[in-house]
């Protein structure tokens, strides 16, 4: 097993950042461990109720001269940090494999995919654009301009440590506005690294802060009047109940982008082995853990030989994946985040087999390249005869397991889609234009693939999500997300 280098070698103590300064917490210090080794690669603070409190003040008294800084010049520091972040592409990709076990080629496209929110961001002289209508009446003009608002908190999930914030922050400070990110304590390297690279970027003090920690941090950023809006990522519980519930209470705007349970629709007359190539990235890539993940096969029609031939393609391409240490660039899955979200998903295993599943492949018999405990190792699992309305078949899973359903017709696929509360991600697979037409018309998702397993929007459209999988008005990336970090000003003028 030939593996890449690891970019970090040593223990490293993480500190905040805050105005322009690397602080040493006063929190407790928790392990990051690597879950592919289970070697402790990091410790992160536990940050206190002060910290936050420290970043908040530090960003509004950086927010009054960064809205004055031009769009130009905000977007020439965009460009720089940009920049920075192709020359150490390679370097934050390894990271967000040691830290969170994906397979490198994931995190690589995690990277990409981050860096074109970047990218987007800089057109902020377009984007940040007002507009105007002479003479509404005799002599008077009137102005729309967009303005900043202020201070905006970032909490960040384990799944995505690089990507997701970036859907946010350049956004939020390409508008003029400050930042506080959180990351998940879980996989904290990558934000360090990203405010490493900021602060060489040329951020002002104050503008790009980083606080680690849990509750207490975000309970600070919830209550702290100065903070005006926060996005979130994360599960539903948490984000229906506490962030987005907090944030009505308090007048704060709101993103939060939650759970899912994506239903993968396959129609007989499917390209089979292009639809079963997308179904093994969607529904194991980054071994399950990620909100577009596919969780539900949904096999439309009543011809048994199909049925039977396709979903023993099936497991036996899914047998075949290699599951290892990302760093390996022959793996295909990585480990699960850590030894609780792997007792998750055996927890599943055994809901399935109860509720009368058929269990045609069994991840807990896996077998994992390389000599590394297996902590947090769940191979590719999959059952048939899944029944929606089961615990199996509604509920978020987050990891390497497909429930393969059968219906009659397109339409049974669609109604028992809709009828789970989620709806983020779901996909057709069809040469019909009739029934592709059919499902993106009815289907309720916010994401909606034709032919397409992993349903993620490019930068410059919205991240969207219907149901219990966002809550919130306007979306991340895009246009949407330069709505949110900024309000509307009218201005009606006249001259005598």
């Amino acid at each position: 097993m030939a593996l890449l280098e690891e970019p970090i070698k040593e223990v490293k103590v993480l500190k905040n950042y805050i105005n322009g300064e690397w602080v040493e917490s006063k929190g407790e210090l928790v392990d990051v461990v690597n879950p592919a080794t289970m070697k402790v690669i990091a410790k992160v603070p536990i940050s206190t109720r002060e910290e936050i409190d420290a970043a908040v003040e530090a960003a509004q008294n950086a927010f009054y001269d960064w809205r004055r800084t031009t769009p130009l010049a905000r977007s020439r520091i965009l460009f720089r940090f940009k920049e920075l972040l192709e020359e150490n592409f390679e370097k934050a990709s390894r990271i967000q494999t040691q830290e969170h076990g994906k397979c490198i080629d994931e995190s690589r496209g995690e990277s990409r995919r981050g860096i074109e929110n970047v990218e987007v961001a800089c057109g902020i002289p377009t984007l940040m654009q007002g507009y105007i209508s002479e003479d509404i009446a005799h002599g008077i003009d009137e102005w729309c301009i967009p303005t900043p608002l202020g201070v905006f908190g970032i909490i960040g999930p384990f799944n995505f440590p690089f990507m997701i914030p970036l859907w946010s922050a350049p956004y939020a400070v390409a508008t003029g506005n400050t930042i506080v990110i959180k990351p998940s304590s879980e996989v904290p390297l990558s934000q360090d690294f990203l405010a490493h690279l900021a602060e060489e970027a040329g951020f002002p003090p104050g503008v790009w802060n980083v606080v680690h920690g849990g509750r207490t941090v975000v309970n600070g950023m919830l209550e702290h009047p100065k903070i005006k809006g926060i996005t979130f990522v994360g599960s539903t519980p948490v984000g229906r109940d506490v962030i987005y519930r907090r944030c009505g209470e308090t007048g704060k705007r709101c993103i939060a982008q939650c759970g899912a349970k994506n239903f993968m629709t396959i129609m007989p007359d499917c390209d089979v082995e292009n639809t079963i190539a997308a179904m093994m990235t969607s529904f194991f890539g980054n071994t399950g853990q990620r909100c577009l993940a596919a969780a539900n096969a949904v096999i439309v029609g009543d011809d048994d030989k199909f049925y039977e031939d396709f979903v023993a393609k099936v497991v036996d391409r899914a047998s075949k994946i290699k599951v290892g240490y990302g760093l390996d660039e022959s793996v295909q899955m990585g480990p699960l985040r850590d030894p609780a979200k792997k007792q998750n998903v055996l927890n599943y295993i055994e809901i399935g087999l109860k509720e009368g599943a058929e269990l045609l492949l069994d991840g807990r018999k896996v077998k994992i390249e390389g000599d590394l405990p297996d902590d947090c190792f769940v191979g590719p699992t999959i059952f048939q005869n899944v029944r929606p309305d089961s615990r199996l078949g509604s509920e978020e899973i987050f990891g390497p397991v497909m429930s393969i359903m059968r219906v009659k017709t397109l339409e049974e696929a669609v109604e028992i889609a809709n009828a789970n509360p989620f709806g983020n991600g779901h996909s057709i697979f069809t040469s019909s234009g009739k029934a592709a037409r059919y499902f993106r018309y009815n289907i309720e998702s916010g994401n909606v693939g034709i032919n397409i397993g992993i349903t993620a929007p490019m930068a410059f459209f919205p991240f969207s999500g219907m149901k219990d999988s966002f809550f919130g008005v306007l979306h991340t990336q895009g246009k949407e997300a330069i709505r949110f970090f900024t309000e509307s000003k009218v201005v009606i003028e006249r001259w005598f």
